[in-house]
This record gives C-alpha cells, sequence and structure tokens, in this order.
C-alpha cells in the first residue's frame, strides 16, 4: 500500500529518508517557535480613521472661512511650501481664529500637519462626508440631531444664544417679543432648531421663549447680522446668534445692539462623521484625551481669553462625555 511504503522510507536510515525528514521539519518548525509568534503580536493595531491620518501624516479639518473670531481665510497669505496638504487644501498659516488654533494644537498633538477646507454648513451637519475631510472644528454646538449623524469629542468650549436688533429699534426688550417677527440664523444651526422648537442639547433644559417667528436662513451669522444693519425692520426684526459674534459685529461698526438674557447655552465640541469607511470611534477617543489634556493644562482657557477676552471653557472642561453615550 502506498500509505505503508511512505512510512517505511522515513524510518529507514537511508540518506533519501534523513533528508526528507530534515527538510520537513525546516518547513514546519519555524512556524511554531517563538520568535515567530512575537512577530505576529507586534503587527501595528489597525485603529480606523485614526490610523489613516497618522500614515497620511495630515489632519483634514472642515470649517468656516469667514466667520470671526472664530475663523477666518486669510487671502493674503501664501501657502507653505514644504506642505502635505493638498492643492484643494488651506495651509494652517491661510487661516486664523479661535477654532484655528484649536485644530492647529490638536493636530500638533497628534503628530501631523492641519490641512483646511470650508464646505458649506450643511454639508458638515448632515454627516456623510464621503471621506472630504477628517473632522469638523467649526464651533459647531452637540445637540441631539446632529448625534445621529455624528460623533462629538470633549467639548473644547461653550456658547449661548442671545438675540441682537438693530440700534435703533426701541420696541423689543425679551426674547418673547421676537415671537411672530422675522429673525436671521445661519440655516442648519442650533438657532435655527431652537426656532423651530426642536433644540436638544444634552445636559440642557430648553425655554422655549419665542413663538412662531419666520425664520430666515442665511450662510453664516455674521451674513445674517450685516442684513439686519441695513435698517430697522427693513429685511430682520432680529439675529440670533452668539453673545461673541455679535459683539464682534459692533466693534466692526453694525449698528445692531443685544437685547434680553441668554437664551440657552450650548457645548462646542469637534466632530467626526459616524459614516466613515473607517472605524471613526478611536480618533473621537483620542481627540477627546487631547481635549481633556488641553483643559488640564489651561491651553484652551488662554485661548479663550486672548480671542474673547474671557474664559468660556469652564463648563466645557466640566462636561461629562460619557452622556453622550458614544465611547465605551
Amino acid at each position: 500500500m502506498k500509505g505503508q511504503g511512505f512510512n517505511r522510507s522515513i524510518l529507514s536510515p537511508g540518506k533519501a529518508g534523513w533528508l526528507f525528514v530534515i527538510g520537513l521539519l525546516l518547513i514546519l518548525v519555524p512556524a511554531c517557535t517563538p520568535l515567530a509568534r512575537s512577530a505576529q503580536v507586534e503587527q501595528p493595531e489597525d485603529r480606523g480613521l485614526l490610523t489613516s491620518i497618522l500614515k497620511n501624516g495630515t489632519l483634514v479639518i472642515a470649517t468656516d472661512p469667514d466667520y470671526p473670531p472664530q475663523s477666518q481665510f486669510i487671502k493674503e497669505a501664501a501657502r507653505i511650501e514644504s506642505t502635505r496638504c493638498d492643492m484643494t487644501q488651506y495651509t494652517a498659516n491661510q487661516m486664523v481664529g479661535f477654532d484655528i488654533d484649536v485644530a492647529v494644537e490638536v493636530a500638533r498633538r497628534l503628530g501631523v500637519e492641519p490641512c483646511f477646507v470650508t464646505p458649506a454648513w450643511s454639508q458638515l451637519a448632515g454627516g456623510n462626508w464621503g471621506g472630504r475631510w477628517d473632522v469638523s472644528v467649526g464651533s459647531m454646538a452637540i445637540t441631539s440631531e446632529r448625534m445621529e449623524k455624528l460623533y462629538f469629542t470633549q467639548p473644547y468650549t461653550s456658547g449661548a444664544a442671545v438675540l441682537f436688533v438693530h440700534k435703533d429699534n426701541q420696541t423689543y426688550q425679551a426674547p418673547g417679543d421676537l415671537s411672530g417677527k422675522r429673525i436671521g440664523v445661519c440655516t442648519g444651526c442650533a438657532y435655527e432648531a431652537y426656532l423651530r422648537g426642536t433644540l436638544q442639547i444634552p445636559g440642557e433644559k430648553i425655554d422655549y421663549q419665542i413663538q412662531d417667528a419666520t425664520i430666515v436662513g442665511y450662510d453664516t451669522d455674521t451674513s445674517a447680522l450685516a442684513d439686519l444693519a441695513f435698517g430697522d425692520g427693513v429685511n430682520l426684526d432680529a439675529v440670533l446668534t452668539d453673545p461673541d459674534t455679535g459683539k464682534t459685529a459692533i466693534k466692526d461698526g453694525l449698528p445692531v445692539k443685544r437685547v434680553g438674557s441668554i437664551i440657552y447655552h450650548d457645548y462646542v465640541s469637534i466632530a467626526v462623521d459616524k459614516n466613515s469607511s473607517s472605524d471613526p470611534l478611536p480618533l473621537v477617543q483620542r481627540i477627546t484625551e487631547i481635549i481633556q489634556a488641553m483643559h488640564q493644562e489651561g491651553t484652551l482657557r488662554k485661548l479663550s481669553q486672548h480671542y474673547y477676552q474671557d474664559d468660556f471653557t469652564i463648563t466645557a472642561a466640566a462636561f461629562d462625555i460619557q452622556v453622550l453615550g458614544q465611547l465605551p
């Protein structure tokens, strides 16, 4: 039988039999050695989107090109020559603002170069980015609606919503006075959700003081304020935005003024697309750790004081990220 003949050739002391045994051992033994096992263990772990970013050496950041003091494109700034950023992306020196400084510092701590793109706000809030950018750092507040499509990191600052009217107006004194009036907001922003009565912010109870407003959407809050400046009731009756955007508009000479108290507070965070082709959660976890360290060290406090002359990071630092139910 063939089986018996095979066994005899191996067990016989002949040269051919021993050569066969030695060759077989050379093939089988290395796969079982400790060296081979340790090599398999030491293979780099695939951590999804985070691994891709570290391998590429760039963090592609979506932000607003005209939203000072948070972010603004500098037209006269030339691209960095030695950049890894794609030609369709801006280099760090071409952007300025609070959000920009936060994004640059996060990229530095990741060990990669920051590259900026400026898509429309609706594209950012809508998710399904298709890998065109990695994160959004654009003063985006955490809301329950956005959490359906986006992951959020530890907040890096906190904001508030207030009303601004034309400086000549003497009628509106409180938020409720603007019920039924024309109010400008950035399209897709939390401000619009508030006016629609659908805004939900984790950890916050919303008091809907304005009813049945006529919502007028804009690309940014600053565009809405510019339209309000045309005159009292000409294009708008009011704009709902954050205190610092309105303060900056007044400083720049727009004839607007703030009315009433703060309507609600929110938490501003870095967003990541849930629908990324690579697992986004390790990136969310790593950036959360970076933001928490920046809070603890006082880096974010200093940036807030530099751009806003006040510290708007206290409640953001205390925010319990586990409330969002995203991270293990």
